[in-house]
């Protein structure tokens, strides 16, 4: 069976958008702890607009937050930026807000991540290593994409879009990056890679495109190879249930896979207003003890993780800013995120 998944790198229009979102958000819970964030952030052709909804303590420039988060990223070109941001006028509680979520893991990879998800994403990852930390690559530019296809343990194609000066001739282009930086990842021995296939690459990012925060979810998440959930992450303080939820959800996935119980886990939360607990949650796994039939360890996970919004925050420490750092190469996966620790 085959199976397919893409990542973006850091200068990818809609990746731009959710850095400086998350950004904005961890300005205000620097500022405040007690912050209700809500905001969505659109650029396009040199423009940048943050909208939405805020109830905090914190008073700051946002056009500043968004600026510096573009030059980090590497974007030499000048950004105009717009904001209107609003005084919440919702309660501020997590009861307040709908969501549902969904938590997987794997015994596939290390990351307990999908392989085509894991590859995909350290390959976008290499692109901005390179650009950034080799002088031999300064003529590489922020926006790019990645693209692979695995068949069972094997790659069988690789896509790389990558940005670049128009100085650079095509097949420089693709040489470099196939010796440089797929080789080194994924070997691709009979895979097919595909560089840049439609030709130079040369306009990109908000300077010649449009990007939102909110629309690389299946990036964000499991690469879009299982369900992730009705809505984004970024923009949005964690005492929203579409982000907390998500993280445990992803949380007790893991705990079961770890625990040797199952091979894979799903776990789904279904959060309604004026409710403090889920109306819905399941989790489901595949036995390897049982020859791979599908397990329910719904009465399991609920002994073991409280999917109170309020008791994630508190259990995980969310408060905190930490969230422009899961704005770029996915949620799940990566050392240093409280949701990717060992249930202790």
């Amino acid at each position: 069976m085959r199976k397919a998944a893409e990542a973006v790198t850091q200068g990818h229009p809609d990746k731009i958008c959710d850095q400086i979102a998350d950004a904005i958000v961890d300005e205000f819970l620097r500022r405040d702890q007690s912050s209700s964030v809500n905001v969505r952030v659109l650029g396009s052709h040199g423009m940048l607009m943050i909208g939405g909804d805020v109830r905090s303590s914190a008073d700051f420039d946002l056009a500043s937050i968004a600026k510096q988060v573009y030059a980090d990223i590497g974007c030499a070109d000048d950004l105009e930026v717009f904001t209107n941001i609003q005084a919440s006028s919702e309660p501020g509680e997590a009861t307040a807000h709908t969501a549902v979520v969904n938590g997987y893991a794997t015994r596939e990879t290390r990351e307990m991540l999908p392989r085509a998800f894991v590859y995909a994403t350290n390959l976008a990852r290499r692109l901005d290593d390179v650009r950034k930390t080799d002088p031999t690559f300064a003529w590489l530019m922020p926006d790019g994409k990645a693209q692979v296809v695995t068949e069972r343990d094997r790659v069988t194609s690789i896509t790389l879009l990558a940005a670049h000066a128009p100085s650079v001739a095509q097949l420089d282009v693709q040489n470099a990056l196939v010796e440089r930086v797929v080789t080194p990842l994924v070997g691709g021995e009979g895979a097919q890679f595909f560089v840049n296939p439609l030709g130079a690459f040369t306009s990109s990012g908000l300077s010649n495109g449009a990007g939102m925060s909110g629309s690389k979810l299946s990036s964000d998440t499991y690469g879009g190879l299982v369900p992730h959930g009705d809505s984004s992450f970024s923009g949005k303080d964690p005492s929203r249930p579409e982000r907390a939820g998500a993280y445990l959800a992803r949380m007790a996935a893991r705990w079961l896979v770890s625990q040797g119980l199952a091979s894979s886990a799903f776990v789904t939360a279904v959060y309604a207003p004026g409710r403090a607990e889920p109306v819905h949650l399941e989790a489901s796994g595949v036995s390897e003890k049982s020859r791979g039939s599908k397990m329910d360890y719904t009465t399991l996970v609920k002994g073991a993780f409280d999917f109170r919004v309020e008791a994630i925050v508190e259990r995980l420490s969310l408060r905190r800013p930490i969230y422009r750092a899961t704005a770029a190469y996915g949620q799940f996966g990566r050392v240093g995120f409280p949701w990717e620790e060992e249930v202790k």
